[in-house]
């Protein structure tokens, strides 16, 4: 499949970096200082979610921006001691593009997503984070301010998730959307997806005078 866009736009979590070993490290840990289990925690819908919103289902609202602040020390913490790996194909694909050709836009927070990215040598020139928007996945809002920092046509971005709640939101703004197998399977995903591959390894782009040509071998 070839695409021609202005622009790509990056989830970070399982769609550039590896986390989940962490994650559950993390929320583990988190939920045993609160009294829960990590059952506990995955009964609520987690995947694309700020961590803010999760934890708001778990816990009473008085105690939700300690704990908050609490699980984003110990994400730092741990992606510091390396505990993120690239999903294959990301490093690749991105030194291939010029930096204002694409963008991350996560729902963790900034000070999260830059560690992390940091450990596999991605620094953004443009970053969106749930700092930064007043709503977050599924709503379009941080993938259109994404478009609008690039300054593009929100419909001449594609969009690279491996959540529901991301190509939800993509989609909802216009835009192309390639879903990952990193998370959930292609049965949960194909509904939001104009495609579907398993990761950025069967990504490749070519940047000219008109755009980026995308080409995508699932």
């Amino acid at each position: 499949m070839n695409i021609s866009a202005d622009a790509l736009l990056f989830d970070s979590d399982e769609t550039l970096l590896s986390t989940l070993k962490s994650l559950v490290r993390c929320w583990t840990r988190w939920a045993e200082g609160y009294g829960l289990t990590l059952a506990d925690v995955t009964s609520v819908e987690v995947h694309g979610r700020p961590a803010s919103a999760i934890v708001a289902d778990l816990l009473p609202a008085e105690k939700v921006a300690e704990a908050v602040a609490r699980l984003e020390q110990a994400e730092i913490d741990d992606a510091a001691a390396g505990g993120v790996t690239p999903v294959p194909g990301a490093q690749e694909l991105l030194a291939a593009l010029p930096a204002h050709r694409w963008a991350v836009v996560t729902s963790g927070t900034r000070r999260v997503a830059e560690i992390r990215l940091a450990q596999i040598g991605v620094y953004p020139k443009h970053l969106i984070t749930v700092d930064d928007v007043t709503r977050h996945k599924p709503d379009p809002e941080p993938f259109l301010l994404a478009a609008q920092r690039l300054g593009v046509d929100p419909a001449r971005c594609v969009v690279f998730e491996d959540a529901p709640a991301g190509l939800t939101a993509g989609r909802a703004a216009g835009m192309t959307t390639v879903a990952l197998t990193t998370t959930c399977s292609a049965q949960e995903l194909e509904h939001a997806a104009d495609m579907i591959i398993s990761d950025l390894s069967s990504v490749s782009v070519r940047d000219t005078d008109s755009g980026v040509q995308i080409t995508i071998t699932a």
